[in-house]
């Protein structure tokens, strides 16, 4: 790692440190005993041989196809030499066990999958003659199979409707499915087309989106007062309707007159609250404004930043990928255990070895928060770079390099600390909805209602938390301080802001929202005018949907960046603005733009 311990530093300077020392070293320890058990359970699966029976397949009888195979106690027909015959052949591929998502068919190693339809008892006694074994009193294959991944795959398009219904354990008409299908196979260039549409609006809009954010703002701000005074006016009118039909239908006119003047009166109430919450908050909302405007200089600055979705995906895809590996590697390993329904050899975790399962999922909640949290450190450092750094023509040739590097050089032991924490309130919210769904229509009202009360406050917790921990990353790039002490720190900064705080979350929330429904709603009637010409809306359905779900997931993982990057743009607004003042030896670091916003705000209050 470059050092041998931590340091802390009690005065902090606040400002991006040239000279750095480690931080949170054990738990940099711990998180690398804790990957290393990562690795070692995929290692446990390949030496038991349960990745090899994953990928070269193994028959009924515990054989791995493609090599030799050791006798196994109790099991007949095991110990056979394989190595001639590569190929996984099930007698009855579409005999599916939907709860159990597996194929319940008898499998069998053979060494070339048959050429033809086996229609027949005699056919079925020449292929297996074929093949060296005595498979006469297996049930026959519908059609001919296709050799894929060592695999014997049916030709028979129902098995795969089965095979879908085994993995999402539900599946709608048939006709309906395949026609869906169709419609995303014709439609497969506009989708691609329209993924990437998405992709390039999300980074136009990262850039310019400090040009209209005061526009957007204010424009909202006065559209939800007209509302709401117009909802006020709607109800005396409506009131004073009531009142002249009070005649004809006195009770229900009553009745109907006494709601609408109770919603009058709360109508009115929310109106005059948001009134003087806008009057006496409109400097916060120029401030978010403000913080708005420089985060698109950072990103006109720092380029490299649009980068940054396309890394943290690319990272979290390998290690998915990884992780499921291992996952289907565990799923045929273990000892071996006849299945007394089908007499069926199976590989099962038996003892403390089923654990390993459980410690696997932990690790992927924990190594993706530590991907998700690697990537907050990486920009948090870069935007401290750019913000402390008062020519801008003088900034690092790479900052978001140069980020990277102290990332891994010293600070992996703080976002191992806090993607641990994040992980701790993670599982018990996780496991409490698997119970909740388990206990679906078995469970009284009270018990439902508690479960869901403890994870909304756990899903709670878990959003203040990682918002304490992307401050206390930023305060950590900035003073190179531990987890815990940049925590505190940040946490004092944003206590003695926080009605700053509230504004730019709430504001700046609301305009980041309202960017990715711009780009989604784009997206979708792009493609609707392009699917247009496919009349039957089956086929261009499913097509338009997965447009949209993907272009909201670029969007979001696009602003996701654009919102870090406001937020430490005000964690070191808020700290610049405490500790400088302007003075010879404490000149500002900010921005012009922050700079007027500030000196607005000093004139006011002077005045």
């Amino acid at each position: 790692m470059g050092c041998c311990g931590s340091a802390e530093r009690t005065k902090r300077e606040w400002r991006p440190l040239e000279d750095r020392s480690c931080t949170d070293l054990p738990w940099f320890l711990l998180f690398t005993v804790f990957c290393v058990g990562m690795g070692s359970i995929c290692g446990f699966t390949i030496v038991t041989g349960g990745a090899a029976r994953l990928v070269f397949g193994y028959d009924s009888y515990g054989n791995t196809c493609g090599q030799r195979n050791e006798q196994i106690e109790g099991v007949r027909l095991s110990g056979l030499d394989h190595t001639d015959r590569k190929f996984v052949f099930f007698l009855d591929p579409c005999n599916i066990d939907i709860v159990q998502r597996k194929i319940r068919s008898m499998a069998l190693c053979v060494s070339l999958c048959p050429p033809e339809e086996l229609q027949t008892y005699q056919d079925l006694k020449r292929f297996a003659m074929l093949n060296g074994e005595v498979i006469a009193l297996y049930v026959r294959p519908a059609l001919p199979p296709l050799p894929v991944f060592n695999r014997c795959t049916p030709l028979d398009v129902s098995c795969y409707a089965k095979f879908a219904e085994a993995v999402v354990t539900f599946v709608g008409d048939n006709s309906v499915l395949h026609r869906l299908i169709a419609g995303v196979a014709a439609s497969k260039e506009i989708i691609i087309g329209l993924c990437v549409l998405a992709l390039v609006l999300s980074m136009i809009l990262m850039v310019i989106i400090r040009y209209i954010s005061a526009v957007l703002v204010w424009i909202l701000t006065s559209l939800v007062v007209l509302g709401s005074l117009g909802e006020v006016t709607s109800c005396l009118l409506w009131m004073k309707e009531a009142k002249d039909e009070a005649k004809e239908e006195v009770a229900v006119s009553r009745d109907s007159g006494q709601a609408l003047l109770v919603y009058a009166v709360a109508a009115t109430v929310f109106t005059i609250i948001l009134l003087l919450l806008m009057l006496f908050m409109r400097k916060r909302v120029a401030l978010t404004i403000a913080l708005f405007h420089v985060a698109g200089k950072v990103f006109i600055h720092l380029p490299l930043l649009t980068l940054q979705p396309f890394v943290t995906f690319l990272a979290l895809l390998l290690f998915w990928i990884y992780w499921i590996l291992v996952l289907l590697f565990l799923g045929t390993t273990g000892n071996p255990v006849q299945n007394e329904e089908t007499g069926l050899t199976e590989f099962r975790l038996t003892g403390p070895l089923q654990y390993l399962t459980w410690y696997h999922a932990v690790g992927l909640i924990w190594i993706t928060e530590f991907i998700l949290a690697c990537q907050q450190m990486t920009v948090a450092g870069a935007v401290v770079t750019y913000y402390f750094t008062r020519d801008k023509n003088r900034l690092p040739v790479t900052p978001i390099l140069s980020s990277v590097l102290r990332l891994v050089r010293y600070h992996l032991g703080t976002v191992a600390k806090g993607s641990f924490i994040i992980t701790l309130v993670k599982i018990p919210r996780l496991i409490l909805m698997y119970i909740h769904n388990q206990l679906k229509g078995k469970e009284n009202a009270c018990a439902r209602c508690l479960l869901k009360t403890c994870i909304c406050c756990l899903w709670c917790l878990e959003k203040c938390l990682n918002y304490l921990n992307q401050n206390a990353y930023a305060a950590t790039a900035i003073n190179s301080t531990s987890f815990c002490t940049s925590a505190r720190d940040a946490f004092v900064i944003l206590v003695e802001n926080a009605l700053r705080v509230a504004t730019i979350n709430a504001v700046g929330d609301f305009v980041l929202f309202l960017g990715k429904i711009l780009i989604v709603t784009t997206t979708a009637f792009a493609g609707v005018l392009l699917l247009n010409y496919q009349r039957d809306y089956a086929e261009w359905l499913l097509p338009l949907i997965i447009v949209c779900l993907f272009s909201f997931l670029v969007a979001h993982c696009f602003l996701s960046i654009f919102e870090i990057v406001v937020d430490v743009l005000f964690l070191c607004f808020a700290i610049d603005t405490k500790y400088n003042d302007g003075t010879p030896g404490k000149e500002f670091f900010m921005d012009k733009a922050l700079m007027v916003r500030r000196q607005r705000a000093d004139l006011t209050h002077f005045i």
